[in-house]
């Protein structure tokens, strides 16, 4: 028998050599990179060359590895797509909406990747948009934005047909269903209407850096070549949006940049008019406004760290011209300010947990819709009407399907308007159980961790995917996930790591996570993990990781500063080559990130980021197995950066676990486009990480 045994294992070893030694190899080019006096060699610079043929021959080499080692999964990605399609309704709709005075609802059909948008009047039901017709004989298609005109005459939609995320603004007679000929070329896909039923607003992007910066407006049925240019943003460090006021009365213009704002308005009556400044900017300064009949209601972080809320009757100069409406609290992040006739509603996090707070503008009475999980997700739906007497409101949380309720302002109650089911019959909530833990990391902060897994499970043996991102003080909800049922029926835990980076525990969890803290991110998610192994929560030794984007750098830094601690990790579409990125101005959005990461022109944020600059630290040294995925269009995070990342990482790790990577040929950021597509990732990712497990069913 022990003969037998060593045998298969030396086949196995043997196997496993054979794949690790047919996997593509890159071609190096030396190319050196010198700053404050300190050089860097980057063999795979070279990889920028878009479109050239060495760099698609190479893409081309890893797709095929990867598609041979997914080969003998095909059979678990079917099984896992099955259960997805058992599980979701082919006919999935959302909660229906109030826009402009008519109520809509998107929807899912049966066999069509893509949704449409039908328009309710009475108890008839017509399709309004059906975004299937757009995408047709497209490999790639997205819908950024619609937006009717005031009277409901006239259509506006963004599209993006390659990935790139630069929207073609196309207008439609809704009556005829024609569209004019009107056509808005790469714009951003903010679409704002003015009053006038003829004008909208939209935004440009630097051709280069892709940055937002420029408003312009277009009179329908005109050249729009002709468009009106509205404003211009020369700082390179910031990016402006657009936005109709809550009265309506005022299209807003924000400019921001991680760290100041400073908000502009014109009438939406006199559109032709030239915007106003309202509170200039000032270093460090955040502010938002929300325009009532009664004046505005200013959310700042004027000496207040969690933000305040001031108001003006009139348009102020300054902040300090404002009167206190809510006092800053330390322990309370004011996320955002909607106004109502008689009613203010903040949506309120403290100690993690989010709440939504209205205080009556008539007697200044204050009342709470609040929540007594641990792990839940609450935000408002869509109110578009400043004179409304009910409110709608999503909750949902890690182990119970969204349900959206509508809230009387007057009376106080409040009642279902929808509710998102599967059509998996024998799913029950209560099969499946969720909870916060408090990790401690190096400095003996608390880390929440929100986790959830099936009852009945032995936690301790447990293998557990843990997912973070930790970036730009963006707070990863705790929701339900149909399609994350599959790896909890498998007995996983799945578990959110609330790292420092993020707002989960206010402003300064996430200051303490940026620029010269930012390391702080990287070993909260360590002792995260650490702490759920050794404490029984999961079994230590089967521990993945997964992040995106920023949670890709998040990824590349745990890989290199505790390579042992994981058994597999996902990265997609990666931030890795942080140092190099930074540098070059030419890169979509470099200048703009040097509010989160830092300038390292600078001497020492340059020194800072590298020590934890993915690329920069690979190591030769055993890593996990990993599943890296791009887009050849990401305009975020370019190609090359984890193409170079893996190409290095082959050159230079010493095991033989599996390196798998995919660039998706027509996909961007949010990789490719469609149900299908985007459950067929889902299911790979799964499929990756139980192949690891030995599980094939």
């Amino acid at each position: 028998m022990k003969q037998i045994l060593l045998l298969t294992c030396c086949i196995l070893n043997t196997m496993t050599h054979n794949a690790q030694n047919t996997s593509p190899k890159a071609v190096k080019k030396a190319h050196s990179l010198e700053l404050h006096g300190h050089s860097r060699n980057d063999d795979y610079f070279w990889m920028k060359e878009r479109d050239s043929k060495e760099i698609l021959a190479y893409l081309g080499e890893e797709n095929k590895y990867a598609e041979t080692y997914f080969n003998p999964l095909q059979s678990l990605v079917k099984s896992l797509m099955l259960e997805f399609d058992k599980r979701i309704n082919p006919n999935d709709i959302s909660a229906p909406f109030i826009l402009n005075g008519k109520k809509y609802q998107v929807r899912n059909e049966e066999n069509l990747d893509y949704q449409k948008v039908i328009l309710i009047e009475k108890e008839k039901e017509t399709v309004y948009f059906d975004e299937n017709i757009r995408a047709k004989n497209h490999s790639f298609y997205e819908l950024a934005d619609w937006s009717p005109s005031p009277d409901n005459k006239l259509l506006a939609v963004s599209e993006d047909f390659v990935g790139r995320r630069k929207y073609d603004i196309s207008i439609r007679i809704n009556k005829s269903g024609k569209f004019l000929t009107d056509k808005i070329k790469e714009t951003s896909g903010s679409i704002v209407w003015a009053n006038d039923n003829k004008t909208i607003f939209y935004i440009k992007k630097d051709p280069q850096t892709l940055r937002e910066f420029q408003v312009f407006r277009h009179e329908i049925g005109s050249d729009s070549n002709k468009d009106v240019l509205v404003f211009e943003e020369k700082d390179e460090k910031y990016s402006v949006g657009i936005s109709n006021s809550e009265t309506r009365g005022l299209i807003f213009i924000s400019c921001y940049s991680s760290t100041t704002s400073e908000q502009w308005w014109i009438d939406a009556n006199q559109p032709n008019t030239l915007p106003v400044v309202f509170i200039p900017r000032s270093a460090g300064h955040l502010y938002e406004i929300s325009d009532h009949p009664n004046g505005y209601y200013i959310l700042s972080n004027h000496d207040a760290v969690n933000k305040k809320v001031c108001f003006s009757a009139t348009a102020p100069s300054s902040i300090t011209e404002c009167s206190e409406f809510i006092p800053h609290d330390p322990a309370v992040l004011i996320e955002s300010v909607s106004c109502f006739k008689d009613f203010i509603l903040l949506e309120e996090r403290k100690n993690g947990l989010l709440k939504l707070k209205l205080k009556n503008l008539k007697d200044g009475n204050e009342n709470y819709i609040s929540f007594n999980e641990e792990t839940y997700f609450v935000g408002l739906g869509l109110n578009d009407d400043i004179n409304a007497t009910s409110i709608f409101y999503n909750y949902n949380s890690m182990t119970t399907p969204s349900s959206v309720y509508q809230y009387n302002l007057v009376s106080g109650e409040q009642s279902l308007w929808f509710r998102r089911t599967l059509i998996d019959t024998t799913f029950l909530p209560e099969n499946y159980a969720s909870q916060r833990i408090w990790a401690t990391a190096n400095d003996g902060t608390k880390i929440p961790v929100s986790m959830v897994y099936k009852k009945g499970i032995e936690l301790s043996k447990a293998p557990c995917l843990l997912y973070g991102y930790g970036s730009y003080g963006y707070t990863i909800p705790d929701v339900f996930s149909a399609t994350r049922l599959s790896l909890l029926d498998r007995g996983f835990v799945f578990a959110v790591a609330h790292i420092r980076g993020s707002k989960y525990m206010g402003e300064e969890w996430y200051e303490n996570g940026k620029f010269q803290h930012k390391i702080n991110t990287f070993t909260d998610f360590i002792n995260a993990a650490e702490f759920m192994g050794h404490m029984g929560y999961c079994d230590k030794d089967k521990i993945y990781a997964q992040g995106g984007s920023a949670g890709g750098l998040l990824m590349g830094a745990v890989s290199n500063m505790a390579p042992y601690l994981w058994k597999g990790v996902v990265s997609q579409v990666p931030f890795v080559d942080v140092v190099t990125t930074m540098l070059d101005e030419t890169i979509p959005l470099t200048t703009g990130e040097w509010e989160e990461w830092g300038n390292p022109n600078d001497y020492d944020f340059y020194y800072y980021m590298l020590k934890y600059s993915p690329y920069d630290n690979i190591h030769a040294m055993d890593y996990p197995a990993m599943y890296i995925t791009t887009g050849y269009h990401d305009s975020q995070v370019q190609y090359w950066e984890p193409a170079k990342y893996v190409a290095k990482l082959r050159e230079l790790k010493t095991d033989a676990k599996p390196l798998i990577f995919e660039c998706n040929m027509d996909a961007g950021h949010g990789g490719g486009s469609g149900r299908t597509s985007e459950r067929m990732e889902i299911a790979k990712v799964y499929a990756f990480i139980l192949g690891l497990e030995g599980i094939h069913k």
